[in-house]
């Protein structure tokens, strides 16, 4: 199984965006995010439905931002902020079975582990069009953030088949991955590149 994460963002796609993922869906990454962070709750919670027939038995699902849709979608997995995350009460998080966390720091990945995350991206790694203009945290951030918590780890942040090593030697449990999933031909030959090196 792949360690690389599709992480969504309908607008860089050069097809139509559902047909997309479906593609992403099929090529079995580890798992997939749908961030979408332009949508209102109300929009986002209507893509989610469609997301979430798409991947059923063919790929792990994460919803994003939007916890209260998740659970009335009936989602079991959620990606969250850390500013949201605290915010959520033990019972809040009992409707997940997985919730992952963005962490900007080691102090925010010891928080988010402390507050009950089961996994967290940190980033951004490398320079990324996504970032333009904000440089990048590099890899002894990175290093940082892998050794000070027991979760898996995965880097965001301008990843590529040509610096996965590095990030994996670091520590990571994978990598996200965004622009090069929503604008390849080819999903399954596009996560074989990361899994060959």
């Amino acid at each position: 199984m792949s360690d690389i994460v599709c992480v969504t963002a309908r607008k860089l796609c050069r097809t139509d965006f559902l047909e997309q993922l479906e593609r992403i869906a099929e090529a079995e990454p580890e798992f997939i995010i749908l961030r979408e962070k332009d949508l209102n709750e109300e929009k986002y919670a209507a893509l989610a439905e469609k997301a979430v027939r798409i991947c059923r038995n063919k790929a792990d699902l994460i919803l994003h931002n939007y916890w209260k849709a998740a659970i009335a979608l009936g989602a079991d997995s959620v990606h969250l902020p850390l500013h949201i995350f605290r915010t959520l009460t033990e019972s809040d998080k009992s409707c997940f079975r997985r919730i992952g966390v963005s962490c900007h720091s080691a102090e925010d990945a010891m928080e988010a582990q402390k507050l009950g995350a089961s996994y967290i991206t940190a980033g951004h790694v490398f320079a990324t069009d996504c970032k333009k203009g904000l440089a990048p945290r590099g890899l002894d951030f990175f290093r940082d953030v892998c050794g000070s918590v027991d979760i898996p780890v995965y880097a965001i942040g301008g990843i590529s088949p040509d610096n996965i090593g590095s990030v994996r030697e670091c520590g990571a449990a994978g990598a996200c991955v965004m622009s090069g999933f929503m604008r390849c031909n080819d999903p399954s030959a596009f996560i074989s590149e990361f899994d060959r090196k």
